[in-house]
């Protein structure tokens, strides 16, 4: 009943608009992390130029699938000619079909859904290139000393693709067998890593962030409990990069540890250059937006739809390794470089 009354009134109000432009809309994990605040800037810069009604909206917070699903459905009844998720979880699915069903063109945005038919096609980052890049510095950075490694996830309680393919890239860029593809934290804790000179590595913990600061703090002061002499820190995102070094300060272990993330925001590249991160995989969120936007008025014009990158199952948008202290074997870029493209606002 209150799915039904939240079509009804969707469909009353887009029909008071009277508005007869192409509707796409935006449906976000959140619209407080900067990576979607520097997403939604740019689709809405992007439908402006193509004359595009625009519709955002988002989760309250990671993992909130429930207002993702009320928005889905409200695309459908007003009429929506595509969607552009990042999704919160599989439970989006059901509605996600009911749109494609319904004749809207359905773009995941960073994140694949699972299975990843469910949307038309993914615009992302190849989060596993992502991870394999940062786990191959680390590696490479180690020069030959034993890893002991703190993974700072996303997520413990469900499964997103975002997740397993970071953690995943980056295990098998030190040269760690990940174990089972379908979920974290199943690879051997102890043994040997291969890349770079190789060297002993231990696993001390896989804790969630949510890809918050806070959750990475909490996290990093966990693993730390468990275990004090951490030295090789991977986090989710900046968010919990940052977290995590924040618990290393207050414990007096920030220059043990070489912290290494995924992202590319301009406050993110600052902290490279500072030192902060050692390396940062960058992604770009406005371009997958911007091409999305493009993509869909694209469709609903009659036009031919987007095709996937050659070799892959997505659109591949790229990323580059940030890093202020560049390894032999690991291509890179400068944070000067990287700073170019860089989304959302300095620190």
């Amino acid at each position: 009943m209150i799915m039904a009354l939240v079509l009804v009134a969707s469909v009353l109000t887009a029909c008071s608009y009277g508005d007869k432009r192409i509707g796409i809309s935006l449906i976000l994990k959140t619209q407080t992390n900067p990576y979607f605040v520097a997403m939604k800037q740019a689709a809405v810069a992007e439908a402006a130029k193509e004359d595009i009604r625009l519709s955002v909206a988002a989760g309250t917070q990671d993992g909130d699938t429930q207002n993702q699903i009320n928005e889905i459905y409200t695309a459908i009844a007003r009429g929506d000619k595509g969607i552009l998720i990042t999704s919160n979880g599989n439970a989006i699915n059901a509605a996600l079909r009911q749109a494609k069903k319904a004749g809207l063109f359905v773009i995941a945005l960073d994140t694949p859904l699972d299975p990843s038919d469910t949307a038309n096609i993914t615009f992302a980052t190849d989060n596993f290139a992502a991870g394999k890049a940062i786990g191959a510095y680390t590696a490479a950075r180690l020069n030959g000393a034993k890893a002991v490694i703190a993974m700072l996830d996303l997520y413990n309680d469900q499964v997103v693709a975002v997740d397993t393919n970071r953690d995943h890239g980056f295990l098998t860029g030190m040269g760690i067998n990940p174990g089972d593809q379908s979920q974290n934290g199943l690879e051997p804790k102890t043994g040997r890593y291969t890349a770079g000179k190789g060297g002993e590595y231990q696993v001390v913990c896989h804790r969630p962030t949510q890809g918050a600061i806070d959750g990475g703090r909490t996290a990093m002061e966990q693993c730390l409990a468990a275990n004090p002499n951490i030295n090789v820190v991977y986090s989710i995102n900046e968010p919990a990069g940052e977290g995590g070094y924040n618990a290393l300060v207050a414990a007096g272990k920030a220059k043990q540890a070489i912290v290494v993330t995924i992202d590319g925001s301009c406050h993110g590249i600052d902290l490279v250059q500072q030192g902060i991160f050692a390396a940062d995989s960058t992604q770009y969120p406005g371009k997958m937006a911007q091409l999305g936007i493009q993509a869909i008025a694209k469709v609903a014009r009659g036009g031919a739809p987007p095709q996937t990158s050659a070799g892959k199952s997505f659109f591949d948008t790229g990323t580059a390794l940030a890093t202020n202290t560049p390894q032999q074997g690991v291509t890179s870029q400068t944070p000067a470089d990287a700073k170019k493209l860089c989304w959302g606002s300095d620190s």
